[in-house]
C-alpha cells in the first residue's frame, strides 16, 4: 500500500505552487505529485518525474512532512567543525599576541604553523585549508609584512627614491611661436 499524500492540498494547489516555484527541480517534483493527486499511479509520477519509485516514496514523505517547502535541494549539513569555540578563542588570542620566537620557533605565523600549535596544544588535527577556511571566518586574512633584509638601514629607501625638482613636475605655460616675417 503506498503511503498517502496530505488531505490538506489537492492537484490545483500544488500545480499552482509548481508554477510559482523559482527552483526548477522542486516544481519538477510536485508536478510529478500534482500526478498522484489526479489519480495518476506512482510509475506515472517516476515518468513525469525521471526517477525511480523509491525517489517519488522519498518526496511523498518530504512533502508530507513540509509541504512544498520540504522538496526544495539543501545543502547537506557536512561533518562537525573539529574547533570549537574555546579553541577558536586561544587561536585568535596567539594570532593576536604574536608568535615569540625562542618559544615558537617562527618570526611570524603560517597556517600550517598554527596547525602546529593547535596539534600541539589541544591534540586536534586540523589540515591547512580547513584552518585557513576558518581564520577567514573569524576575521584574519592572509596578510604579511613585506619582506625587508635585517642589516637595511632606516633611511637607505629614501636614498632610491626618486626626486624631481618642483620645476620639472609642473609644466609652465606654453609660449606660442608667432610665426617669422
Amino acid at each position: 500500500m503506498p503511503i498517502p499524500l496530505r488531505a490538506d492540498f489537492d492537484a490545483q494547489m500544488v500545480r499552482s505552487s509548481a508554477r510559482r516555484s523559482k527552483d526548477g527541480p522542486q516544481a519538477r517534483r510536485l508536478l510529478a505529485l500534482a500526478a498522484v493527486y489526479e489519480g495518476a499511479t506512482r510509475t506515472e509520477a517516476a515518468k513525469i518525474g525521471g526517477v525511480t519509485l523509491q525517489i517519488v516514496r522519498d518526496w511523498v514523505l518530504k512533502f508530507n512532512a513540509q509541504g512544498p517547502e520540504g522538496l526544495i535541494d539543501r545543502k547537506p549539513p557536512g561533518q562537525p567543525s573539529r574547533l570549537n569555540d574555546t579553541h577558536r578563542a586561544a587561536l585568535a588570542a596567539i594570532i593576536e599576541s604574536g608568535p615569540i620566537p625562542a618559544v615558537h620557533g617562527v618570526v611570524r605565523w603560517r597556517v600550517v604553523d598554527l596547525c602546529q600549535w593547535v596539534f600541539e596544544e589541544f591534540r586536534v588535527v586540523v589540515a591547512k585549508q580547513t584552518l585557513s577556511r576558518q581564520l577567514r571566518a573569524m576575521g584574519y586574512r592572509k596578510l604579511s609584512a613585506r619582506p625587508r633584509h635585517y642589516a637595511q638601514a632606516a633611511g637607505a629607501i629614501e636614498d632610491f627614491k626618486k626626486a624631481f625638482p618642483r620645476a620639472w613636475k609642473r609644466s609652465g605655460a606654453r609660449r606660442t611661436s608667432s610665426p617669422a616675417p
